[in-house]
């Protein structure tokens, strides 16, 4: 069949799949919780509890009864990316027949894919380098903006595909891209203050080289600086009746237990449990953080679209 420009095509497909929601929903939590297992694996030094890549030994493919719970703890880490990497290609494919009505979804959809086997190389090249800090904490900034992207596919997957225009002052959206740039040094900051402490993944692994105690001050600054400006969102969003004031109030929230955790663990001798809690919560905060800066603009109303054109 010849096409021609007075050919009709077929609309764009816009019906959400049933399924999409609760696969994104498991994807995101998935993308979490490999960040605590990740933590697990270091925090119970069993960073090289499966010393070699892409197998666990030289000679098997998955951990032996030799090699013990570090074995065991590292493999499931490994595991776990695999079921993460599962659900990524599944909301991919409930999303390609949608793919020209809502891009914005289909595009998050293949980062998340890319990024997971992204993350899976560079867990290799981790263990493969005996646990180079760097690289384990490069690994962990890209798992938490795997994090990120979930969480912002949820919150545009609940929006119809309509053009978008912001829906707060200039100078309050100024203000929140500030504050998500306060974050990102805080987290920063925050990976390599552990690159630095006592939780390596391996008695032989080496650490960054940075004095741990003054990052330990130094990563903090940043952190009050946060939840300062984010107490000024706050009081205005809700004063002014502003559309991310629930969002910002749950970042609020969590920037306030953070905080408590931090502190808690670094006067008590950075518990393990502790320092897995701050790595899971600082993911979090950042996905509240992605809603926030998403909630700063509203679809037009299709009305609207209309009497544009």
């Amino acid at each position: 069949m010849l096409i021609t420009a007075s050919t009709p095509t077929a609309p764009p497909v816009t019906r959400m799949p049933r399924l999409l929601p609760l696969v994104a929903w498991l994807s995101f939590i998935a993308e979490t919780l490999i960040i605590g297992t990740g933590g697990a694996v270091r925090l119970t030094g069993s960073g090289l509890g499966c010393p070699t890549w892409p197998t666990c030994t030289p000679e098997s493919l998955v951990a032996t009864p030799e090699m013990g719970i570090h074995g065991v703890i590292e493999f499931g880490n490994r595991t776990l990316t695999g079921l993460v990497g599962i659900l990524a290609l599944i909301v991919v494919i409930l999303v390609w027949r949608m793919r020209r009505a809502r891009r914005d979804l289909f595009v998050m959809a293949l980062i998340v894919l890319g990024g997971v086997v992204a993350q899976a190389i560079v867990g290799g090249i981790t263990v493969l380098t005996g646990l180079n800090p760097f690289i384990v904490g490069f690994h962990y900034v890209v798992s938490l903006v795997l994090v990120c992207v979930c969480a912002a596919f949820l919150a545009r997957m609940k929006e119809p595909a309509a053009p978008r225009i912001r829906v707060v002052p200039t100078w309050y959206a100024g203000l929140a891209h500030a504050t998500t740039a306060v974050l990102a040094v805080t987290i920063a900051f925050g990976v390599l203050t552990t690159g630095a402490g006592p939780h390596s993944g391996d008695a032989a692994a080496g650490r960054n080289g940075f004095n741990a105690e003054i990052l330990e001050h130094v990563h903090a600054w940043p952190g009050y600086t946060l939840l300062a400006l984010t107490l000024v969102l706050v009081g205005v969003a809700w004063a002014k009746r502003l559309r991310p004031r629930t969002w910002i109030s749950v970042l609020l929230l969590a920037e306030a237990v953070q905080i408590a955790v931090g502190l808690y663990q670094a006067r008590n001798g950075l518990p393990e449990i502790a320092v897995g809690v701050h790595m899971v919560l600082a993911a979090l905060t950042a996905a509240t953080m992605t809603v926030v800066i998403l909630r700063l603009k509203a679809p037009v109303p299709a009305e609207d679209v209309a009497t544009s054109h």
